[in-house]
């Protein structure tokens, strides 16, 4: 019998949890501040409009109605030849999480360091402990197989959803603190303010940076959100569902802008330093702060926890699409699933650059290509079809999907995305 989620509320903790997470605090801010701030912001919403919502949709549809992962989702709703096509988008759940179980492991490693020492670590010499990121790493995948051995419902959605909970109010209280900073009202200028000069000079690549951001942020085109989409009823209609997961993406990523945005101001931090962005500013924030070495302390906990609800979900869509297929215990297929995160991390860990390989090809390439197969899979006959997928869609309490949008599956969303994806190549 397959699991299910006890509640809407735990649902959307879960799927928000997956969206929310290195993508919308990490990642966000330091691809803002490389394209020019204000004017990428809006160029990202348009891309969450055009791709994230139809894809996001897409994705707890196929689930809902095939009651499986992605890949086994793919063949049953359209046959064998898209099951290869399923498994193609499935492996890209392993290769985000050989990089991002890195990433988390950094921000668990300045977590401890609060706590124990009262301030952060040099974050070049942490990246050059070789030894210190392997064991923060392995920490992380840890921590997720444990998580889900346990069970959807006892596991997997109890400790995302109170993770979820609290990393809302800390970061609410954070962003208080960061907007009244000396200099915010400049950091705010920046953030808030478009300045359409870094779009003209280089139009492909703050073109390709928000896309590919767009569908970071929301774990999509993975199939990530299928697994999740496969554990729930068809009492709520996943058009709405959609829109709040992400509501909920959107207002953290935004939230953190206006945390990193006016520290950096303040302090003179170069917002284009890229992804140690958030590891060089925020610790100054807490530097000025009363009680500073506990903000550290809780905002790292629960950017590592953000970081974790991620981390667990992914892990969940790998164990739950392998389990579609294998006649194994949940306990052993989580057992693999962590071991071969652990060993196909290692380069991203061990070798200098890797990390930025890795990060360029899933969020340039993988996810796009995910979310192309997607949008064809749903729109035309030869895979689900439109009318099967828009009934699965709108079903439940709630809107309805529009048969207007129809052409924005078949032709828009396919359309941008070969046109992005060439020019990046070009």
């Amino acid at each position: 019998m397959r699991e299910r989620l006890a509640s809407r509320l735990g649902f959307l903790m879960l799927a928000a949890g997956c969206a929310v997470g290195l993508g919308n605090v990490w990642r966000f801010p330091f691809v803002v501040g490389q394209n020019g701030g204000a004017a990428f912001v809006l160029v990202y919403l348009l891309f969450l409009a055009l791709f994230g919502f139809p894809i996001l949709l897409a994705e707890l549809s196929v689930g809902r109605g095939a009651k499986s992962g992605i890949a086994g989702a793919l063949r049953s709703l359209g046959g064998r030849g898209w099951g290869f096509i399923g498994l193609a988008v499935f492996a890209g759940n392993l290769l985000l999480m050989i990089y991002y179980t890195d990433v988390a492991g950094w921000l668990l490693k300045f977590t401890e360091a609060y706590a124990v020492a009262g301030s952060p670590p040099d974050f070049s010499a942490l990246v050059a402990a070789k030894p210190t990121c392997l064991a923060s790493m392995v920490a992380t995948v840890v921590i997720a197989t444990a998580v889900c051995a346990v069970g959807v419902q006892r596991g997997v959605e109890r400790v995302t959803k109170w993770m979820m909970i609290s990393l809302l109010a800390i970061m609410g209280v954070l962003a208080v603190k960061s907007l009244t900073l000396e200099n915010a009202a400049k950091g705010l200028e920046f953030y808030l303010k478009p300045d359409w000069t870094p779009l003209l000079a280089n139009p492909g690549r703050v073109v390709l940076d928000a896309m590919g951001q767009a569908f970071f942020t929301l774990s999509i085109g993975v199939g990530a959100m299928t697994i999740f989409g496969s554990y729930i009823d068809r009492r709520e209609s996943l058009v709405k569902e959609s829109f709040w997961i992400i509501l909920i993406d959107t207002a953290v990523a935004f939230t953190a802008g206006l945390i990193i945005f006016p520290a950096c101001a303040t302090f003179n931090v170069d917002v284009a330093s890229g992804p140690s962005l958030i590891f060089r500013a925020l610790p100054k924030v807490f530097a000025v702060m009363n009680g500073g070495r506990i903000w550290g302390f809780a905002f790292f906990l629960f950017l590592s926890l953000a970081a974790l609800t991620t981390v667990i979900a992914v892990f969940e869509c790998l164990i739950g699409g392998i389990l579609d297929f294998a006649r194994r215990s949940r306990t052993a297929v989580s057992i693999a699933v962590g071991l071969a995160v652990a060993v196909l991390s290692l380069p991203c860990v061990l070798i200098d650059g890797a990390l930025d390989v890795e990060d360029f090809i899933f969020s340039k390439f993988w996810l796009p290509l995910g979310g192309f197969s997607l949008a064809l899979f749903v729109s035309y006959r030869f895979g689900w079809g439109w009318t099967a997928f828009r009934e699965e869609a709108s079903a439940g309490r709630g809107v309805a999907l529009p048969g207007w949008m129809r052409p924005v599956f078949r032709y828009v969303v396919p359309a941008l995305i070969i046109a992005v994806l060439v020019t990046g190549l070009v």
